[in-house]
């Protein structure tokens, strides 16, 4: 019979393989999430310029049964006393979207949001007229005959 009289050791801390997997496992985590979490920040963009769009267009309207007329532009319902709408909307871009505001005549103006992100933080493009349907396009600036936004 032999007995071991020398000590044990304790094996403490992680392999480098282990933790190479580890790192890998985070990584293939982190690599599924990023999309995801871009394509929420496009959602929340998009929604924003809808929200804006149909600010734009309440505050359109309102100038128009105020004052018998539509505004020139963007500007003068920020410059009106009192204001239709903040300064920084009225600037034109907001949150990722440009707002271009056309008069057409006296009774007819248009809106679009166009966004200004390239790649995958590109939104969708939106219109908008007198009649307030909001209407949209995947690739290029929308215009009155695209599908109507819902």
């Amino acid at each position: 019979m032999r007995i071991a009289l020398g000590r044990t050791r304790i094996k403490q801390g992680f392999t480098l393989i282990e933790i190479m997997i580890v790192i890998a496992i985070v990584m293939i985590l982190i690599g599924l999430l990023i999309p995801q979490i871009m394509r929420s920040r496009v959602i929340g963009n998009e929604t924003a310029a809808v929200g804006n769009l149909k600010a734009l267009n309440n505050a359109c309207q309102l100038y128009g049964i105020e004052r018998k007329v539509f505004p020139d532009n963007l500007s003068d319902l920020a410059n009106s006393t009192p204001p239709y709408m903040d300064s920084a909307l009225a600037s034109g871009t907001k949150q990722g979207y440009q707002f271009i505001y056309t008069l057409v005549d006296q009774d007819h103006f248009t809106i679009q949001a166009n966004s200004m992100n390239s790649g995958l933080l590109r939104g969708r493009y939106f219109y908008s007229d007198e009649s307030g349907l909001i209407r949209y396009n995947n690739d290029n600036a929308a215009g009155p005959d695209d599908p109507i936004f819902k």
